[in-house]
C-alpha cells in the first residue's frame, strides 16, 4: 500500500528508468571516408589570435647565400715591409721606392707596395732616389671619333652613345703605346697613370694633341690661360679654295662679334684638296665646322698639332709621350 500524502504537498511522478547503451559495432574506414574533404569553414568565421611567443613564432629564414669558394690565403710579408726593413726606412718611404720602379723581386721591377714576397729575392736600386718622384704631364695624339677624356664631354654624350662602348681616348695611356723613341727619358710607371686629368677639349670628329696631367700647376695653367692661349689646328677641305672663301673665314669678327678672332692661312690647295691652318685663341667647339660652313667648304679632316708652345711633333695617332722638362705652354 502507498503511503497517504500529507495534506498541502505535491508529489512529483517517479522517473522513468534510462535506456540501456546501445553497443554498435566498430566500424573500419573506407576508402571513400577517408577521401571525404574536411568541412569548410563558416564564411564569417574570424580567425583564432594566438598570442605569439619566442616559442612559437620563428623569423622567415633568410636566403641563404651560395657558398663561395674560399680565397687562399696570401703568405709572406708585404713587399713594403721588406723594404723598409732592409733600407732601413720608414713604410711610407718603402712604399715610394717601389711605386718609383727602384725594386725588383727575382729580377722583375715590383710596383706594388701590396706584393707578397715569401723566399724571393728583393735587391733595390744602388741609385734610388725619392727626388724625382714628381708629378708628370702626358701628351697624347688623340684619333678621330675619340673622346678626349674631358668630363665636359663625356657629360655630353647621350644615353644612346653611353649605352654604346664609347672610344674614351684615356684608355689608351698604356705602356704598349708609349711613344718608342721618347726624349724626356723618363722610365714608365704605373703611376703615372693614375690620377689624371684631361685638359682642353676636342672635337669627337677631330684628331690631334690632348693632355692629361698630374701637375696641379700646369692644369692652372691650362684653364686660367685658356682664352689667350694659341690652338694651330690643320683642316682638310674638299677641292679648292678660292681667295674669296679665304678672306670670308678671316671675317669672323666683322661678321659677328661674338665669335674669337681667328686667322686662317691657306697651306696648301689642289683640284681635289687643299690644307687650311686655323689659329683661334681658346678652345671652341664647333667654330671651325662653323666658318667653313659659312664659306661653303666641306671638312675633310680636322687635326690640332698645337697648344701655346707646345706641338704634336711626330707624334702618331693613338700614341702618347711625356711633357719634356724644357717644354712649356
Amino acid at each position: 500500500m502507498t503511503k497517504p500524502s500529507a495534506p498541502g504537498t505535491l508529489r512529483l511522478p517517479p522517473k522513468p528508468p534510462k535506456p540501456a547503451p546501445v553497443v554498435r559495432p566498430a566500424v573500419t574506414p573506407t576508402a571513400s571516408a577517408a577521401a571525404t574533404p574536411a568541412p569548410t569553414k563558416r564564411p564569417n568565421a574570424k580567425p583564432r589570435k594566438r598570442p605569439i611567443t619566442a616559442l612559437r613564432t620563428k623569423p622567415p629564414a633568410a636566403p641563404q647565400p651560395e657558398p663561395q669558394p674560399q680565397p687562399l690565403l696570401d703568405t709572406g710579408d708585404r713587399l713594403a715591409k721588406r723594404v723598409a726593413a732592409r733600407v732601413p726606412c720608414s713604410r711610407s718611404e718603402a712604399e715610394q721606392y717601389i711605386e718609383g720602379g727602384w725594386v725588383r723581386v727575382n729580377g722583375t721591377v715590383i710596383e706594388e707596395p701590396q706584393f707578397r714576397v715569401d723566399t724571393q729575392t728583393v735587391t733595390i736600386d744602388p741609385n734610388a732616389s725619392l727626388i724625382d718622384l714628381g708629378s708628370i704631364t702626358l701628351l697624347l695624339h688623340k684619333p678621330a671619333d675619340w673622346v678626349d677624356g674631358t668630363e665636359e664631354s663625356l657629360a655630353k654624350l647621350n644615353r644612346a652613345a653611353r649605352r654604346n662602348q664609347v672610344s674614351d681616348a684615356r684608355t689608351l695611356l698604356t705602356s704598349a703605346n708609349h711613344l718608342a723613341n721618347d726624349s724626356s727619358g723618363i722610365r714608365v710607371l704605373q703611376r703615372h697613370f693614375k690620377h689624371l686629368e684631361a685638359m682642353v677639349p676636342l672635337e669627337n670628329a677631330a684628331s690631334g694633341l690632348i693632355v692629361f696631367t698630374q701637375d696641379w700647376r700646369v692644369a692652372r695653367k691650362l684653364s686660367d690661360d685658356m682664352g689667350s692661349m694659341e690652338h694651330e689646328v690643320i683642316v682638310d677641305v674638299a677641292g679648292e679654295v678660292s681667295a674669296q672663301a679665304l678672306h670670308l673665314l678671316n671675317r669672323t669678327q666683322d661678321a659677328d662679334r661674338d665669335l674669337p678672332l681667328t686667322k686662317v692661312s691657306l697651306n696648301s690647295s689642289s683640284p681635289e684638296r687643299s690644307k687650311l691652318r686655323f689659329a683661334i685663341k681658346g678652345a671652341h667647339r664647333g667654330l671651325i665646322a662653323h666658318l667653313c660652313e659659312r664659306a661653303k667648304l666641306e671638312i675633310l679632316d680636322m687635326r690640332r698639332i698645337r697648344l701655346g708652345r707646345v706641338s704634336l711633333r711626330d707624334l702618331p695617332a693613338g700614341q702618347w709621350r711625356y711633357l719634356d722638362a724644357n717644354e712649356r705652354f
